[in-house]
């Protein structure tokens, strides 16, 4: 790699930071009114005691969040399951393809290993909460030190550290996180580089002082590069004070979008979709709840007779009043009106709130005579509706972290030297979601086998089986020691048990 200019950093970095400040309001707004015990999502300080949820008077928004990025974990990557395979590639033919199989299944047995035995399923959470309330998410994937029970170190990455760019394609290929740090931590962490002497005069007046470090990855062909500087502004000099550099196989950032519009950097989320309506929900609960504490403690007229103080009135049970004779005393304001249209109007926004956050689609079956066929519709309606969104999430976060964890291991030696390209070995997504496509596959081809089978012995002879039943495996995500090669003796066997009605051995 060429060496890096720190001036090109600084200013990549500062052109990062400019166009990311147009969205912070508008991520503001949505972490406010769906997700306020965050912290407001930009704020480094401790989330609640911000207190952002003084403001909120609706709980239907954050419901509909944390049941949204639920959902997410457990249709794209849940936990202890096998949501994603390595599966022969494309080159591979016939004996070759059944001689990897074994190897390729021990890779990706020891692959979700390591992601059970790390803070994965914690971590993706917390990003899929950013995703679906501001669209954009950022999950940081170390590698971890030697002796731990994982390889692998997740961290959710606040929407606050992060800073993107993109090429002219869309696709992210720069990526900026700043944190502070104390002085004298960034003087033990990299001990060779000389500070500049704004520095070195702010290390000696208070060590515990903090900088702003930045951590930059940045695409360079087919790998990337990293590289770790404090900006400008911090040194005053006359160009940032870089830190380190150094080079990965594969971005240890990596961040992924729920919608994105075109010429856009930044994804869009369904909360932005519905922040209107969960603005006038909050308001019109807000109204019911001051119509409320009017109907319980009343607005009151009083005489000004000069016996009446107001002042001194005192509205509870067993208390007495004084007024002039003849006067009318404390009487109670009438309402000019009721407030009851308000309940249909709120409970159209929240319906449509929860249609905007997907919680009338990927929510539990609340109707427990449901059919087979309608919750094979209902699937089918997800998939038709969100297929857009998972082919997203799975280009832009499922490969690129599977490739990720593949580098980290290969490195390790606990994985063969194949390159997950498509051509000898390959990602197969197994999530939940990814299944209903391959389903849907199944019954067709199930349902061409049942045709060809009532149209007779010559029709059926035409029906390649052992290929149809790997065909079957391969899609349905079977192990491979479930399927033997037909040249083997016991498979033989194996078909007559099935053909038979069981007594056959």
């Amino acid at each position: 790699m060429a060496p890096v200019s720190p001036a090109a950093l600084e200013k990549a970095y500062q052109t990062a930071k400019r166009r990311r400040q147009p969205w912070e309001p508008l991520w503001r707004e949505c972490f406010a009114f769906a997700s306020p015990v965050r912290g407001g999502g930009l704020s480094p300080e401790f989330g609640p005691a911000n207190r952002t949820s003084d403001r909120l008077f609706d709980g239907t928004a954050p419901d509909a969040v944390e049941q949204l990025a639920a959902s997410l974990l457990a249709e794209l990557t849940p936990p202890w399951s096998r949501w994603f395979e390595i599966v022969p590639g494309t080159e591979l033919e016939g004996e070759g393809r059944a001689r990897l199989a074994p190897l390729l299944e021990q890779a990706t047995l020891t692959l979700l290993g390591h992601f059970e035995r790390s803070n994965f399923a914690v971590e993706i959470h917390q990003c899929y909460l950013d995703l679906v309330t501001i669209g954009t998410a950022t999950l940081l994937f170390q590698e971890a030190s030697p002796g731990a029970g994982s390889a692998f170190r997740f961290t959710a990455v606040p929407a606050a550290e992060m800073c993107v760019l993109a090429d002219g394609e869309g696709r992210i290929t720069q990526q900026f996180r700043t944190t502070t740090i104390a002085l004298a931590e960034l003087h033990e962490r990299f001990p060779a580089v000389p500070l500049p002497p704004a520095l070195q005069q702010r290390l000696k007046e208070d060590p515990d002082c903090r900088v702003e470090l930045v951590e930059a990855v940045l695409a360079d062909g087919p790998r990337f590069r990293y590289c770790a500087f404090v900006p400008r502004e911090e040194t005053r000099g006359s160009e940032p004070l870089l830190l380190a550099e150094g080079g990965f196989e594969r971005s240890p950032f990596v961040t992924f979008r729920w919608l994105k519009a075109a010429g856009e950097i930044y994804g869009r989320s369904p909360v932005m979709t519905a922040l209107p309506d969960i603005k006038t929900a909050n308001k019109v609960v807000e109204l019911i709840l001051k119509n409320a504490s009017i109907a319980v403690t009343g607005i009151w007229l009083a005489e000004d007779d000069g016996v009446l103080n107001p002042a001194n009135i005192d509205l509870s049970p067993g208390s007495i009043i004084p007024k002039a004779v003849g006067s009318s005393g404390l009487t109670p304001l009438q309402a000019p009106g009721r407030f009851d249209v308000s309940e249909l109007v709120l409970g159209d926004l929240r319906a449509r709130i929860r249609h905007s956050l997907l919680g009338d689609r990927l929510g539990p079956v609340r109707d427990q005579r449901m059919t087979a066929t309608e919750v094979l519709e209902r699937s089918a309606e997800m998939a038709r509706l969100l297929g857009a969104t998972f082919g997203r999430l799975q280009s832009e976060l499922l490969i690129p972290l599977l490739h990720r964890a593949a580098s980290i291991l290969r490195r390790r030696g606990e994985l063969p030297e194949l390159p997950l390209d498509g051509h000898m070995a390959g990602i197969a997504i197994r999530s939940p979601i990814a299944r209903l496509q391959a389903r849907e596959d199944v019954g067709n081809i199930v349902s061409w086998l049942e045709t060809v089978r009532k149209l007779g012995p010559e029709a059926a002879a035409v029906v390649d089986l052992p290929a149809t039943v790997r065909w079957l495996a391969a899609t349905l995500g079977v192990p491979a020691e479930l399927v033997r090669d037909p040249a083997d003796p016991l498979s033989a066997l194996a078909a007559e048990l099935v053909d038979g009605d069981g007594d056959g051995a």
